[in-house]
């Protein structure tokens, strides 16, 4: 199935083609992994509504009952390595979530579709700019997308952000540059982990390491990303 929406960036960390066996590159598709693959997944940007059939019935965005085409949804491609923690980016700069109607939903397959419940993003008053989203896999299919909160613990203390709903640690959207004469680089990061069995029943681990690695700063896995919101807030991600 062709795309409906414009994918507005896809940046991952790269992929060793050499020991990639999964040749399913669009999100819409269903594939089988193992350990070191490439996965394709999308995540789609639009209002809360638009992700519901008739109002009470949430589907995958690869289903054509909704109508994502045509409510100013905005689409983000990534193909991260399966079983690695990944560190996904969505540069802001041009593009603001809550113009596009403030939540996103995570998604892949077909037949085997699996997408994950909403999550805000962001609205005229607050932006949250951190996620943890883990993919998990029985035999090699996706089973399930999840948000994986960790309930404002990781912005305790900070006056610069306010918690949402117990979950979210947010900033005032007005100080994200380009809105109100902001300074802070709002650029959403994803942090990409994976959970169960791959084709091979091998055990996928990286989300287990993500648990263990809680307990310390996980600033210094991406050094490269200068000038980041958690760089400038005291590098709490």
């Amino acid at each position: 199935m062709a795309l409906w929406l414009m994918p507005m960036l896809l940046l991952t960390l790269s992929v060793v083609a050499a020991s990639n066996t999964n040749k399913v590159y669009q999100p819409c598709a269903d594939a089988r992994i193992q350990r070191s693959d490439g996965f394709t997944f999308g995540i789609a940007f639009s209002s809360k509504d638009s992700f519901f059939y008739n109002n009470s019935l949430q589907l995958s965005p690869c289903d054509r009952r909704l109508s994502l085409s045509s409510s100013n949804a905005q689409l983000a491609l990534f193909r991260p390595k399966v079983d690695e923690i990944s560190l996904l980016t969505i540069n802001t700069s041009s593009f603001f979530p809550d113009t596009f109607g403030g939540y996103m939903v995570a998604f892949a397959g077909r037949k085997y579709a699996a997408r994950s419940p909403l999550a805000f993003v962001a609205n005229n008053t607050y932006v949250v700019t951190s996620f943890t989203l883990v993919l998990e896999f029985q035999k090699g299919r996706l089973q399930n997308l999840y948000w994986k909160r960790d309930g404002c613990s990781s912005c305790k203390g900070k006056s610069n952000f306010v918690c949402l709903n117990k979950q979210d640690c947010a900033i005032k959207t007005a100080s994200c540059k380009g809105r109100g004469g902001g300074s802070v680089d709002c650029s959403l990061g994803i942090q990409l982990a994976f959970s169960g069995t791959d084709k091979h029943l091998s055990v996928l681990n990286s989300w287990y390491e993500v648990e263990n690695l809680r307990q310390y700063s996980l600033y210094g896995l991406y050094s490269n990303l200068r000038d980041s919101l958690t760089s400038q807030y005291n590098k709490f991600f």
